[in-house]
């Protein structure tokens, strides 16, 4: 199927169809039997191997994730839309191997030039020691797809709460197009939030209207 990605560009056309070119080089989604397939385990490891985890580790409050994403801002891809740390990080990962043979197969290195906004998301999970509940994927439709198998999706923005926006508004998560997280509910129809791989190709705080919001994916958090 024509898969879109992970990319926040004009949401035209042309440019869902450009991403769908790219997933053809090894990042296309295989179909249903794939997504159901990844959405039983974490982002990660088995399921019981990441509840494992959840218990052994203290969870992180919401703002010292928000911290370290704002600390990333300003970040910019280079000109080949690639060369990041997330990039990087996500391709030394034994991730990236497991996302490939999942979505058609290649080598970590098909990653090096990839829309990067769920990688962004992923590392800043990662840093702060908070992958089995963030997540780590480098599509954003299988990202979404987990939170919701996990029974942590819903249509509330809060702040630390992943976001996914699809562009032409559906409320399909087959349809998510770009992915980052909420720094805040502005109480006027928008959302604050800090996203990696936009327009400008860099880290940044965006304000975004609701009626673009997929859904939300919620880690979990204390509540300091």
């Amino acid at each position: 199927m024509a898969a879109q990605h992970l990319i926040d560009r004009i949401p035209t056309t042309a440019s869902r169809l450009a991403v769908g070119a790219t997933l053809a080089l090894g990042l296309a989604f295989t179909g249903a039997a794939a997504t159901a397939a990844s959405a039983t385990t974490t982002p990660a490891e088995p399921q019981a191997a990441a509840q494992q985890q959840r218990t052994q580790a203290k969870p992180v409050s919401a703002q010292t994730l928000l911290r370290v994403a704002e600390s990333q801002i300003g970040v910019s891809e280079d000109a080949t839309g690639g060369g990041t740390k997330f990039h990087q990080w996500y391709m030394s990962s034994p991730r990236a191997a497991e996302t490939l043979a999942r979505d058609g197969g290649g080598t970590p290195a098909m990653y090096a030039n990839a829309p990067w906004c769920a990688m962004f998301v992923s590392w800043v999970g990662e840093q702060v020691g908070a992958r089995s509940t963030v997540g780590w994927d480098a599509y954003t439709v299988t990202y979404a797809q987990w939170f919701a198998n996990n029974g942590r999706w819903g249509g509330e923005a809060k702040p630390g709460s992943v976001v996914f926006f699809d562009w032409g508004g559906s409320k399909s998560i087959s349809s998510i197009d770009h992915v980052g997280l909420v720094k805040k509910d502005n109480g006027d129809g928008t959302i604050t939030t800090i996203e990696g791989n936009t327009g400008n190709g860099k880290v940044e705080e965006r304000v975004r209207p609701k009626g673009h919001v997929t859904g939300y994916g919620y880690p979990e958090y204390n509540a300091a």
